[in-house]
């Protein structure tokens, strides 16, 4: 859906939000913490900001944050894992304003980690910036996921397929979806005014997943290493724009 400009604005309020509490939930990983602390972190920075978290309650799910650690790859559920030196863990943020969503996600590791493990997370972190680059109007969504693919896959890194980016707007998940595999100069136009959340999931190993038994939890099916990087983005006139910006 092409956005106005008064809509790209609450898109990027939205998105300013999302950024802030991805920059608090990253000071705040160390080992020891819960990734329920982690949740409460988010939900409080969230509704200090007069947003609402849009993924609690989304289709069920019970937290206002994802959180997935190692071989799980997205949709983890905070809880009472504690995290422990060595791992990474995935966080992804969700905040409605104004009717508006901003959609966004990091990887982070928790003290000191394998070099392995950092060097999935930097591929992964990079994916998504030739994803972000391959963004622009007048190119296909297909650019966008083969961009990712290409880099990805250069690094030996397995691309998963099972799930996918997605627009984004006043639903968390509207059209186009936004593979990040596929072929260059294929798919829907990219126009000016769309929004789109743009987020490579790369595995150590290959790209297969399964679904744990909390029916949310997804997770690599060899039990490899998975890392995941996502951006919300408007399509302008001069190109790309990141709406979810965070340090």
């Amino acid at each position: 859906t092409i956005k106005s400009e008064k809509e790209l604005a609450s898109m990027a309020v939205a998105g300013g939000i999302v950024g802030e509490v991805l920059t608090l939930l990253k000071r705040s990983v160390e080992p020891g913490i819960t990734t329920k602390e982690l949740d409460g972190i988010a939900y409080k920075e969230i509704t200090r900001h007069g947003a609402t978290p849009t993924f609690k309650g989304y289709l069920g799910f019970p937290a206002s944050i994802c959180t997935s650690v190692n071989e799980e790859i997205v949709h983890g559920i905070p809880g009472r894992r504690v995290l422990k030196e060595g791992d990474i863990i995935k966080m992804d943020v969700g905040a409605t304003i104004d009717g508006f969503i901003g959609d966004a996600a990091v990887s982070v590791a928790v003290g000191e980690v394998t070099q392995a493990a950092i060097n999935l997370m930097d591929t992964t972190r990079v994916s998504l910036e030739e994803g972000i680059k391959a963004a622009q109007p007048g190119n296909r969504i297909g650019d966008i996921g083969a961009a990712v693919q290409t880099y990805a896959e250069a690094q030996g890194y397995g691309v998963v397929r099972e799930f996918v980016g997605h627009g984004v707007g006043r639903f968390l998940h509207e059209d186009p979806q936004v593979p990040n595999y596929g072929q260059a100069g294929k798919g829907q136009l990219l126009r000016p005014g769309m929004c789109i959340a743009i987020e490579p999931m790369l595995n150590i190993g290959d790209w297969h997943t399964k679904i744990l038994e909390d029916q949310w939890t997804v997770v690599t099916e060899d039990g490899s290493l998975s890392a995941h990087f996502e951006h919300t983005i408007a399509i302008t006139e001069d190109g790309p724009k990141i709406l979810t910006i965070h340090s």
